[in-house]
């Protein structure tokens, strides 16, 4: 009897940071025309990007739910929602909830913030607990320049061996750090919850390229997710700074083609 190919329940959503500089509405409109599923809104200078009213107003207007939020936890929001890193989250998770999304995405603590970091993981499971949003660990990379490396966050960039329930696996940031992502994904099992998809080729620059234009093996990571029956959300997060409108909506749509094909899995108990 002939494998019957199935597609699992995961979400294929667009990060608005990949409409960048684009506005946030603008990667709504982009990812309702392209056929994404969802969004991911990353929280920045945008006021769209931080006000649940407008945002629910999009996801209305464009028929496109949102799933997830990024908190401004980056070096480059430090100033958004003022400088407490436990506000910054706290308010995310608030956006999250008002929206109808179930994830929210943060960065580990900067070095520079041990008070924050102290608590960090008990401080992530304590909301979890109280409200139902998964907040979903990001991993990162040790920063490095001049032939010198710098552990830049507390207690680690690698989100592995922490004790997250939920964890956000980037597929530039494991090119950047020299990651394994196969390992990564097989190592967190359930854990894994949230993937952000995009490439690299290994530089010192985080560099979110379309997948299938770096070194990382996108594709195999895909379908070990679809193997596994992974129903969590698989976010598109590739930069198109630099890019025309007209080359900004092909790279998208490539991404997303990408995404499809390698989240269909084979059955291995055939077609009924």
């Amino acid at each position: 009897m002939p494998s019957a190919v199935t597609v699992p329940g995961a979400t294929v959503a667009l990060s608005t940071a990949s409409v960048y500089p684009e506005s946030c509405a603008s990667a709504f409109a982009t990812a309702a025309r392209l056929g994404y599923d969802a969004v991911e809104v990353m929280v920045w200078t945008d006021p769209v990007s931080q006000e649940a009213g407008a945002l629910a107003a999009l996801s209305e207007l464009h028929g496109i739910p949102i799933v997830s939020v990024h908190a401004p936890t980056l070096l480059l929001t430090q100033r958004i929602w003022g400088p407490d890193p436990w506000t910054k989250v706290d308010r995310s998770i608030g956006l999250a909830e008002e929206v109808g999304a179930s994830t929210v995405v943060l960065h580990p603590p900067f070095r520079w913030q041990r008070d924050y970091a102290r608590d960090f993981a008990e401080g992530v499971a304590l909301r979890e607990h109280e409200t139902g949003v998964a907040l979903a660990v990001e991993n990162m990379f040790p920063w490095r320049a001049r032939q010198r490396e710098f552990e830049a966050y507390l207690p680690h960039w690698d989100p592995v061996p922490q004790p997250y329930d939920n964890v956000t696996l980037d597929l530039s940031h494991t090119a950047t750090a020299g990651s394994d992502a196969m390992e990564m994904a097989r190592a967190l099992g359930a854990r894994l919850a949230h993937v952000h998809l995009a490439d690299g080729l290994g530089s010192l620059k985080d560099e979110h390229l379309v997948p299938g234009r770096g070194a990382q093996p996108c594709g195999e990571f895909l379908e070990l997710l679809a193997t596994n029956g992974f129903s969590g959300s698989v976010v598109v997060e590739v930069g198109t700074r630099k890019l025309t409108p007209q080359l900004r909506e092909l790279d998208l749509a490539e991404s997303l083609a990408f995404a499809r094909l390698h989240l269909a899995a084979v059955s291995p108990q055939g077609v009924s």
